[in-house]
C-alpha cells in the first residue's frame, strides 16, 4: 500500500504494527516541517498512541507551547506530535483546535480504538474500504485497490453521480464497499467489533449571513484575516513559492507574501498558445509589480502524454479538464520549490462565479408567467452554441434553465449531463441496477437547507459539493502527483467563516463579483488586475475533439470495445459525437467526461467489466 503512494511522500517511509495485530500503519512522507525529526508513524512517550497524518497543522507552534506549559514532553519540532498530545489531553475534541489541512489516523492501543479525521473544508483526502471483515484506509484509492484480496466492483450509483457532476462526491466511491470520509468529520472504530463507519461532524459550513458591522469594518477584518491566513502558511523548512495566474485571488496572496517579507518571493505561471486560455501577460504584470523571482512556462498540452497520467492519479473517473494545466503547473513548480500557495476558493468565498449573478437575475425573472419563461427556453434552442466562451453559449445556458425551479436551475448550470437525458439514454440493464433519484434528493436538500439569496445559497451548496468534490480533489491529486504540497490561504476556516457571514450583495452583487474583496485590494494591486474579467483555468478540449482527439474519441466511445455503450445507448452517444464534431453544439464537457470514464475502465479494469 505504501508503495502506491511514493509520489505523495518521496522522502521517507515508516511502519507500525500493533503488538496484538489489530491495526497497522504505513506512511510515505513529504518532508516539509522538521525534516530530520518528523518521521511517522509517531507515538506518544510510552508508545501507546500512534498517529499518521497527511497535511499541515498551521497553528502547531501555539498548540505546542500550550502543551509544554501543561507538562507535555515533545521531542520533535514537527506539527505531527501536537496531534498525539492533544488526543491524550482532549480525546475526540482535539480536531476543533486544529487550523490546517489534514487527513489523520490515530491508533489508541489501550482502548483498541482507531480514529480517522479530515479537515474542515476537505483539502486532504481520506478513503476507506470494508472487505472480508477488515477495514482499510488511505490517502488514495490505488493504495487499497492494489490489494488482491479487496474486490473492485463498480458502484452504479457512484457512476451515475459522476455523470451528473463530473466527480463522485463523498461519501460515495466508484467501487462497492469503498467510501470517502466527508470534510469536517471524524469516525471512530473499535477493534474486535464489526466496522461500521459512522462519520460524526465536528464542523459544518456556516450559514450566511449574520455579519452586523459596517462595510468599513468588514474590509478591515477581511485584511486582518487574509494576512493571518497567509502568514500561517509560510511556515516551512523547505523552499516555498506561489502559483500566480494574474487573477485577483493569486495576486492578493503574492502581494501579501511580499508585505510579510517573503524572500526570495518565487512565483509560477503556466502559459498556453491559445490566447483564450493564456494569462501570462497578467501574471507577468503582477510579478513585476511585486518584484518576484518569476518562473513562466509555456506548454502545448499533448493528449497522448497526459491522458493516462490523469487516469492513473485520479483513481476514480474525474472529468474536470482543468486538471491538465494544474498537473503541468505542479510539475514545473516542483522543479524549484516543495511548497506552493494557491488562490483556490476565492470564488466560493467572495462570489466570483458568473453563475451566482445569473441566479439572482433568473430569480428576478421568476415573476414572469410560467408560459413566458417556457417560451424563452424554447427560443434559447435557436441560439448559436457550438463554441465555448461565447455570448451565444452563455445566453443559451441561461435561458435553457429559466423555466426550472431554483435548485434544478442551479443543477443544470453545475452539472454535466441532465437527469432527464441520462434517464432516457441509459441502457435498460444499467438503469435497472440502482435508485438514481437519490443524487437529486441530496442536491435538492443542500440547496433548500441553505439560507439567504439564490447566490448565497449557491455559494453554500458549492462549499458542500463542488469545492471539496471537484476543485480540492483536482489540486490535491495533481500537486501530490508531483510531490508538491499546495496550501490554500483562502481556505483558512476563520476566513471562510467570516466570508460566509457577509451579506451576499457585498460579495456577488449585480454586475460584479468579489466586490468587497476588490475594494479591500484596491490599495494593494494594480488597477489592471482589479478590472480584468474572469478567465477560467482550462484547455480547449472541445477543439481537441474536432482535431487531434477526433479519432480517439470515435474509437473509444463508439468502437466495439467501448464500455460506455454498456452504460449508455449507442444512438445517444452517436448523437453527442455528431453534434459536437459538426459544430452544431458544444458537448466538450460531456464528451470529456465520457472519454475519461472509458479510459478509467481500460486503465483500472474493475471486476465485471
Amino acid at each position: 500500500m505504501a508503495g502506491q503512494l511514493v509520489h505523495r511522500g518521496p522522502d521517507d517511509e515508516g511502519y507500525y504494527l500493533d503488538p496484538y495485530g489489530r491495526c497497522g500503519f504505513a506512511f510515505r512522507r513529504l518532508a516539509v516541517i522538521d525534516p530530520q525529526g518528523g518521521q511517522q508513524p509517531l507515538p506518544n512517550e510510552d508508545g501507546t498512541i500512534w498517529v499518521v497524518f497527511n497535511g499541515e497543522i498551521y497553528n502547531f507552534r501555539e498548540l505546542r507551547a500550550e502543551l509544554q506549559r501543561q507538562g507535555h514532553r515533545l521531542r520533535t519540532r514537527c506539527d505531527t506530535e501536537v496531534i498525539v498530545h492533544l488526543y491524550e489531553r482532549d480525546g475526540l475534541r482535539l480536531f476543533t483546535q486544529l487550523a490546517g489541512m489534514f487527513a489523520i489516523a490515530i491508533w489508541d492501543e489501550k482502548r483498541g480504538r482507531l480514529v480517522l479525521a479530515r479537515d474542515r473544508l476537505g483539502k486532504k483526502p481520506l478513503v476507506w474500504a470494508l472487505s472480508g471483515g477488515h477495514f482499510y484506509f488511505a490517502s488514495e484509492l490505488k493504495a487499497i485497490a492494489s490489494l488482491v484480496e479487496v474486490p473492485r466492483h463498480v458502484n452504479p450509483l457512484a457512476l451515475h453521480l459522476y455523470l451528473l457532476f463530473q466527480y463522485i462526491p463523498a461519501p460515495h466511491s466508484i467501487y462497492e464497499g469503498f467510501g470517502k470520509l466527508p470534510p469536517g468529520c471524524f469516525v471512530e472504530l473499535q477493534a474486535g467489533r464489526p466496522a461500521r463507519p459512522d462519520p460524526q461532524a465536528y464542523w459544518k459550513v456556516p450559514q450566511p449571513p449574520h455579519f452586523a458591522g459596517t462595510r468599513e469594518e468588514a474590509r478591515r477584518r477581511l485584511g486582518e484575516l487574509l494576512e493571518k491566513a497567509i502568514a500561517r502558511r509560510l511556515i516551512s523548512d523547505v523552499p516555498l513559492g506561489a502559483f500566480l495566474s494574474g487573477g485577483i485571488d493569486s495576486s492578493i496572496i503574492v502581494g501579501l507574501m511580499r508585505r510579510l517579507g517573503v524572500h526570495p518571493l518565487r512565483t509560477f505561471t503556466i502559459g498556453f498558445s491559445d490566447p483564450r486560455y493564456d494569462e501570462t501577460t497578467y501574471a507577468r504584470l503582477v510579478a513585476q509589480h511585486f518584484s518576484t523571482e518569476h518562473h513562466e512556462f509555456t506548454v502545448t498540452p499533448r493528449s497522448s502524454e497526459i491522458l493516462d497520467t490523469l487516469v492513473y492519479h485520479y483513481d476514480e473517473p474525474f472529468a474536470d479538464s482543468s486538471a491538465i494545466p494544474t498537473l503541468y503547473l505542479s510539475r514545473q513548480t516542483r522543479r524549484v520549490v516543495t511548497v506552493a500557495l494557491s488562490g483556490d476558493a476565492g470564488d466560493e468565498c467572495f462570489g466570483g462565479y458568473e453563475r451566482y449573478q445569473a441566479l439572482e437575475i433568473a430569480a428576478a425573472l421568476d415573476v414572469l408567467p410560467a408560459r413566458l419563461r417556457r417560451g424563452l427556453t424554447l427560443i434559447a434552442g435557436l441560439l448559436p452554441r457550438g463554441a465555448p466562451k461565447t455570448t451565444g453559449r452563455r445566453l443559451y445556458r441561461f435561458f435553457d434553465a429559466l423555466a426550472q425551479s431554483p435548485w434544478r436551475r442551479y443543477l443544470s448550470w453545475v452539472g454535466i449531463f441532465s437527469p432527464q437525458w441520462l434517464a432516457r439514454s441509459y441502457q435498460p440493464d444499467f438503469l435497472a441496477q440502482g435508485a438514481f433519484d437519490n443524487p437529486l434528493s441530496w442536491f435538492q436538500q443542500l440547496y433548500e437547507q441553505a439560507a439567504g439569496t439564490p447566490a448565497e445559497r449557491a455559494m453554500w451548496v458549492d462549499f458542500n459539493s463542488y469545492l471539496p468534490g471537484d476543485l480540492l480533489t483536482k489540486v490535491d491529486i495533481a500537486s501530490m502527483a508531483c510531490g508538491l504540497e499546495c496550501r490554500c490561504p483562502l481556505l483558512d476556516h476563520e476566513l471562510v467563516e467570516f466570508a460566509l457571514s457577509l451579506p451576499g450583495k457585498w460579495r456577488a452583487g449585480p454586475g460584479a463579483g468579489k466586490r468587497l474583496l476588490k475594494e479591500w485590494a484596491a490599495s494593494l494591486l494594480p488597477s489592471t488586475i482589479l478590472q480584468r474579467g474572469k478567465m477560467g483555468f482550462g484547455v480547449p478540449v472541445g477543439e481537441w475533439f474536432r482535431g487531434e482527439l477526433r479519432g480517439l474519441l470515435q474509437e473509444y466511445l463508439l468502437g466495439p470495445q467501448s464500455r460506455c455503450t454498456q452504460i449508455l445507448q449507442r444512438s445517444a452517444l452517436e448523437d453527442l459525437v455528431a453534434e459536437h464534431l459538426s459544430g452544431h453544439d458544444n458537448h466538450e464537457h460531456r464528451l470529456w467526461a465520457l472519454l475519461m470514464l472509458e479510459l478509467w475502465f481500460r486503465r483500472w479494469r474493475p471486476q465485471g467489466w
